[in-house]
């Protein structure tokens, strides 16, 4: 399964984003996400739930615990 950091940056890349663009569209420093690519840190639980919603995949599919980008509801 792949990680949240390596999500994260698949997602980005899909959407032709640069970091700096992301970092501004989370509202956080551009090192601050660059650390959440590397795996250095986690968004808060608001962040996640935050880009899972931007990025319209689940927060299981976010974090790597499934495959699934479909959002149960």
């Amino acid at each position: 399964m792949a990680t949240f950091a390596e999500r994260i940056k698949e997602l980005r890349n899909e959407q032709h984003l640069t970091q700096n663009q992301l970092a501004d569209i989370c509202g956080v420093k551009y090192r601050t996400y660059q650390d959440y690519e590397y795996g250095k840190c986690h968004p808060t639980a608001l962040g996640l739930v935050f880009l899972a919603d931007y990025f319209n995949v689940s927060l299981d599919y976010l974090m790597g615990r499934t495959e699934r980008r479909e959002i149960n509801q």
